[in-house]
């Protein structure tokens, strides 16, 4: 605007020239007065070209640097891929709560997520307004804080991709964000100006940076990760410095900034963890804010519809309905809410929700232990154990794993837990686990620092509203403490296991004695073998002795490797495990929680499922490449011995019988292992996998598929049966592969409609499929979807049983079927029972079915057929000559004046379906049953044939007062 006005303001000076020398007389002096005009016009234009390219020059590098740097802080990490590709950070980021503090209660506790805080909620940007106490000029210096998986960094990032597009803090035209971890391992002297540019080459140079003037006002600086750095603000350890080009140190730098030596102007947000608030002095903060999480379910249910309610998520029916069970969970002040007041924990929930529910086959291979593992990562990636300036530390302690700490102190209390039984802790338990011996001062500072920053992210207080825990925290008098997450200690317990921390003292001991006697031997064996000559028999035996240690060594580590694969296997298979939920159905109702009547008495053996499973998946490759990144290495010749022995034993206890769900727990272990070579194995011992009323989700679907892709193509199971599953159409094509594997396919009550039929029908056109026996009873086919799967007849030669009974088929399909028959061969038996089929498609059918070379039983009770209809059928079953094939028609339990020899199992499949089935229907044929055995019975003349009928008919009128005495469900 200022450049357009200047413009005009100069050639309205020209024309106002020009209107007074119209006034002159004389052709050439008016001439001349014009030229002069013109050439002053023209002077005028390029000194606004001039200075209009001498600000395009200086906003350049801004827009350059807004451009770079909302690209680099759009970027995700590899985890949040999981939630789609399309997401923007408008529709991920959810604002935490940040609270302002004063300086004397900065290092006060945080209340409890489950109370109202008292303090003001305050945002970025007014964090920047100006204060009383700095309003001579300087810059303001805002001190952001809070424990491990508050959203410090996601906070970051969020202002900066602000800033950029122009949201917030447009008071500053520079904002320059640095990562404080990056900072800290520069080894080179820079001056500011250099360090800038260094990160940010479009800012080479910038006058804004120059020190002159007050142009740094319109900077802002952003430290990210204060604490990963060790500043020292004595003036004898990092000297004064106001010159940006003077060559220093990143942190001496850093202190000069902060106390406003070195641009004054500029402003500055630091974030640090809380035990760090001590590092800068309390004269250098303009402002301190603690940043809060999400205290409220709102703000934790707004973060959890930005992940579960966008994308392929959205367009599932069933999303909205998840994050209804999971608002409601939170509503209850349960466990969970107080885990979700961390965002880092809310993304868990969501993360798990979202690998349970919206499993993409065309997405990588997603595990529950890989989960865990990603989020761990994000958390403490490349966090460290540091140490205090000046302090006399070798340099590989002073950069000790943050997260091994974790292990060897919480995975510790995890271990014990999961050992006797417990999710609940003492005070005097933490204590005992986590900093109980005695420590150095060294040791002891590291303590508190894992104290006031860590240990809250793993452990919280027993909620209230957890009925049993509360009981349990009250009756001992004691606050009492649980994992915030209950699947965290299995992990945790497992990941201590697996890398070896809980060893005896033997083999401590052996250890270390094998590791100084291996690096030593190495050198003195050359020495030993030139002295050998010289040295007699017996004196030179002593020396060897100092070789078996390592072996000694060896054959120790190998048994312990050995013994946690039995742990596994026999946690897998815990007798006292058999009859609860399988796994993956414990993880969602510890996230959904138990909706409708509670238990009245909770076992006091707490079930851990888990802890094996996650054992099995932390030996997986691509775990242990995260755990490395962490500073957890698991060495490939333990994951080698600990397989070796688990194959073992797995083969062992999976050919004893196992209920449903424990052996869906060991296609989960399978799963999560991701090793093909072994699940093959295991597999070959396996002839039948029967998972009746196991619900099944979309994960157990891909979980079950995957495990089955391990094996050769020439293995093939016995029988699958996936009935009462809740199978929709997307799992069954997600079955898909697995049932190629399978012989005897049981499909019965899934809610099959019409288009499922056409991945049946292409299954079963699949040359590769060897499928003998199919039922789909109780299944919603139709006569459509009847069709359909017929057409797979003509061609398919493998199926023998096909089973359709209570599948909507009426007189068209009996028909259809009646024609496909003559075209398929094989088959040997049909059931079509229950169903809508009238007397004259009955005969039809029955007549292909004589016809037929091999098919010997036909199914047809239930369905709406009269007397004469039921007596035709018996004499149509009956062969014509005495060659002829007999076809045996089960229409009801007589046949004629006859006790039909199928009547027993005519009656146990009415008993084991009637409380599913149509009960006033099954009535009605029970009570035409006793009237066909009424009238068989009074055309016998024979007394055992009478009492026959009498033992038949008391067991249909059983049947039948069963059904009455049943309360028809809801």
């Amino acid at each position: 605007m200022f450049d357009k006005l200047l413009l005009n303001e100069h050639v309205a000076s020209a024309v106002t020239h020009s209107c007074t020398i119209h006034h002159c007389e004389g052709f050439e002096t008016r001439l001349c007065c014009q030229i002069f005009i013109f050439s002053k016009v023209l002077e005028d234009v390029m000194f606004y070209d001039r200075f209009r390219q001498k600000k395009q020059q200086q906003l350049k590098p801004l827009e350059i640097h807004k451009k770079k740097v909302l690209l680099w802080f759009s970027h995700r990490p590899q985890e949040e891929k999981q939630f789609g590709g399309h997401f923007s950070p408008e529709t991920m980021d959810v604002d935490p709560l940040i609270l302002e503090r004063r300086a004397e209660e900065r290092a006060g506790p945080l209340s409890s997520p489950l109370q109202t805080v008292s303090s003001p909620s305050v945002t970025v940007e007014q964090l920047f307004e100006p204060t009383d106490a700095w309003s001579d000029g300087r810059g303001l210096n805002v001190l952001l804080y809070g424990a491990v998986g508050t959203g410090k960094s996601t906070l970051v990032r969020k202002v900066v991709g602000d800033w950029c597009i122009g949201k917030t803090l447009n008071q500053f035209k520079l904002l320059v964000p640095f990562s404080c971890e990056d900072l800290g391992s520069q080894s080179k002297v820079a001056s500011l100006r250099d360090l800038v540019s260094r990160k940010y080459l479009h800012l080479r140079q910038h006058p804004l940076l120059s020190g002159t003037g007050t142009q740094a006002k319109d900077v802002l600086f952003v430290f990210n990760g204060m604490e990963k750095m060790n500043l020292d603000f004595r003036i004898g350890a990092s000297e004064l410095c106001s010159d940006p080009n003077e060559p220093l140190p990143a942190d001496v730098l850093m202190v000069n900034l902060l106390r406003k030596y070195l641009l004054p102007e500029a402003s500055i947000l630091v974030t640090t963890r809380q035990s760090a608030l001590d590092s800068i002095p309390q004269k250098y903060v303009s402002r301190y804010a603690q940043i809060s999480g999400f205290t409220d379910p709102e703000r934790q249910r707004a973060y959890f519809s930005s992940r579960l309610l966008q994308g392929s998520a959205a367009r599932s029916p069933g999303s909205h309905c998840l994050v209804e069970l999971l608002y409601l969970n939170l509503q209850r002040e349960s466990q969970l809410g107080a885990a979700c007041f961390l965002p880092s924990y809310c993304w868990l929930t969501c993360a798990t929700l979202h690998l349970l529910h919206f499993t993409d086959t065309e997405a990588p291979v997603r595990t529950l232990t890989g989960l865990y593992t990603s989020f761990l990562r994000l958390n403490f990636g490349g966090e460290v154990l540091g140490t205090g300036a000046g302090t006399n530390v070798p340099i590989q302690e002073r950069n000790a794993s943050l997260m091994l700490y974790v292990v060897r102190t919480v995975g510790k209390l995890a271990f014990d837990g999961v050992t006797n039984r417990r999710t609940a802790f003492s005070e005097k338990e933490l204590e005992q686990w986590i900093g109980g011996e005695t420590k150095t001062n060294e040791e002891l500072r590291q303590l508190a620092m894992f104290r006031t920053d860590v240990l809250d992210f793993f452990l919280a207080p027993v909620v209230e509203s957890d009925v049993y825990l509360a009981e349990e925290a009250v009756g001992k008098g004691k606050r009492r403490y649980v994992f915030a997450v209950p699947a965290m200690q299995e992990y945790l317990a497992a990941l201590y296991v697996v890398l070896g921390e809980n060893k005896s003292a033997l083999e401590k001991l052996t250890s270390q004695v094998s590791a100084a006697i291996g690096q030593a031997s190495e050198d003195v064996n050359k020495v030993f073998d030139v002295i050998s000559i010289f040295i007699p028999r017996r004196v030179f035996a002593v020396f060897n002795i100092l070789k078996l240690f390592p072996k000694l060594y060896e054959k120790i580590s190998s048994h312990n490797k050995g013994s946690i694969a039995k742990t596994m296997a026999s946690e897998l298979f815990r007798t006292e495990d058999s009859y609860n939920e399988d796994v993956l159905d414990q993880v969602e109702q510890s996230l959904l929680g138990v909706h409708g009547p509670r238990p009245k008495q909770r076992s006091e053996d707490q079930p851990f499922e888990l802890y094996p499973i996650f054992m099995g998946g932390l030996l997986h490759y691509g775990n242990r490449v995260l755990l490395q990144q962490l500073g957890c290495s698991i060495q490939s010749n333990t994951v080698a011995q600990i397989t070796q022995a688990l194959r073992k034993y797995l083969v062992r206890e999976i050919n004893k019988p196992q209920p449903p769900e424990e052996l869906m727990d060991l296609l989960v272990l399978l799963y999560e292992f991701q090793n093909p070579r072994v699940t093959a194995e295991v597999l070959a011992s396996i002839r039948a996998i029967k998972l009746p009323n196991i619900r099944m989700t979309p994960l157990k679907c891909f979980v079950l598929s995957s495990v089955l892709a391990c094996t050769p193509a020439s293995y093939h199971l016995e029988e699958m049966d996936l009935s009462s599953c809740l199978l929709d159409l997307n799992m069954l094509e997600m079955l898909r592969p697995a049932f190629r594997h399978t012989h005897r396919l049981n499909l019965q009550s899934n809610s099959f409609g019409p288009e499922s039929c056409v991945i049946l029908r292409d299954l079963l056109l699949d040359p590769v499929s060897s499928i003998t026996s199919l039922q789909l009873c109780d299944n919603p086919l139709l006569e459509s979807g009847a069709c359909a799967l017929l057409e797979a007849l003509p061609e398919n030669q493998s199926l023998t049983h096909l089973s359709l009974m209570h599948t909507g088929l009426g007189d068209r399909a009996a028909l259809e079927l009646a024609q496909r028959l003559q075209q398929h061969a094989a088959l040997l038996e049909l059931n079509v029972a229950y169903n809508n089929i009238g007397d004259n498609a009955a005969l039809a059918l029955v007549d292909a079915c004589r016809e037929h070379p091999s098919i010997h039983t036909v199914h047809l009770y239930l369905n709406p057929l009269s007397d004469v209809g039921k007596q035709s059928l018996y004499v149509r079953g009956v062969p014509k000559s005495q060659g002829g094939r007999r076809v045996k028609v089960l229409a009801s339990v007589t046949e004629g004046t006859d006790i039909s020899e199928d009547w027993h199992p005519i009656l146990s499949v009415i008993r084991k379906n009637a409380s599913s089935w149509d009960r006033q229907r099954v009535k009605e044929q029970l009570k035409v049953f006793l009237r066909d055995l009424d009238w068989g019975r009074q055309q016998q003349q024979n007394f055992w044939k009478r009492l026959h009928f009498r033992r038949v008919e008391k067991g249909v009128r059983k049947t039948l007062q069963q059904l009455e005495k049943e309360a028809p469900p809801p």
